[in-house]
């Protein structure tokens, strides 16, 4: 549990190497095949200039009964149990990724952060894919990212992977740092079914491409624990109707620096 806390704190993103059970990958699955089979108001199709399609969906204000028996799945609460220095956490939402149909973009490089009104250390990001994930094709990070500058949200433009979101001045410009890889840290990790890697959302991190003959389905899990406090975002006034009646809307009008806290976000410990 503290070697844990100890790699997350420090790189802001961990392996977690088999870490779930027969039982809480199916749970997994049928979770991840509810949401594809009910699409929220923020399913799009991400841009992709290359031959396959690039689906995410986010924030389904219904998700929360059916992700219910899985994110209080006792492995699940290990995990964040094992991440978080405080005594309770809360699911924030869910995330579903498919690659299909042929040959997709990396993710840009980005940060989760700049789009959400939230901020503290005990948040994280569980990632699962449902395929082995090779590592010429794995999430990345750089090391350490969580706890330096955060930029800009990226519009995730294929011509531009750092053009940016906001134009505000308080958050600088993405860097290139795919074009400059050697003057960062990068981690990353080949995965199979049954692993997690858990990253802050302020972590830098993008890739994942797929190539002709791949498919990939990923699903992440949103937590955050007791220092979790609302942030002033460059959007964080403004009602995502992508959102709905999330919660992650109607919190937006919390004032900043009070708990992160809304009765409809599930506590799991």
């Amino acid at each position: 549990m503290i070697e844990n806390q100890g790699a997350y704190e420090r790189d802001g993103a961990v392996l977690l190497a088999g870490v779930l059970s027969a039982e809480a990958q199916a749970l997994a699955y049928e979770a991840y095949l509810w949401s594809l089979s009910n699409p929220g108001p923020g399913a799009a199709a991400l841009p992709n200039t290359e031959s396959g399609t690039f689906y995410n969906d986010l924030a389904n204000p219904d998700s929360f009964k059916p992700y219910n028996a899985l994110v209080r799945h006792p492995e699940i609460i290990g995990l964040v149990q094992s991440l978080f220095a405080g005594d309770s956490a809360w699911f924030m939402y869910e995330q579903v990724f498919k690659k299909s149909g042929g040959v997709t973009r990396r993710t840009p490089w980005h940060q989760d952060t700049p789009y959400l009104p939230v901020e503290g250390r005990d948040l994280t990001v569980l990632w699962m894919s449902f395929e082995s994930v090779p590592a010429t094709n794995a999430l990345e990070f750089v090391a350490g990212s969580h706890s330096s500058t955060l930029y800009d949200g990226s519009r995730f433009d294929p011509a531009d992977d750092t053009a940016p979101l906001y134009n505000h001045p308080d958050y600088p410009r993405l860097p290139d740092i795919e074009g400059n890889r050697s003057a960062h840290q990068i981690l990353s990790w080949a995965t199979e079914p049954g692993d997690v890697i858990a990253f802050h959302p302020s972590t830098l991190h993008g890739g994942g491409a797929t190539t002709s003959k791949a498919q990939r389905q990923t699903l992440s899990l949103r937590f955050f624990g007791d220092d979790a406090k609302v942030a002033e975002r460059p959007g964080a006034k403004v009602a995502n109707p992508q959102r709905n009646t999330h919660p992650l809307n109607k919190i937006r009008a919390n004032k900043p620096g009070s708990p992160f806290r809304h009765p409809d976000f599930p506590k799991i410990f």
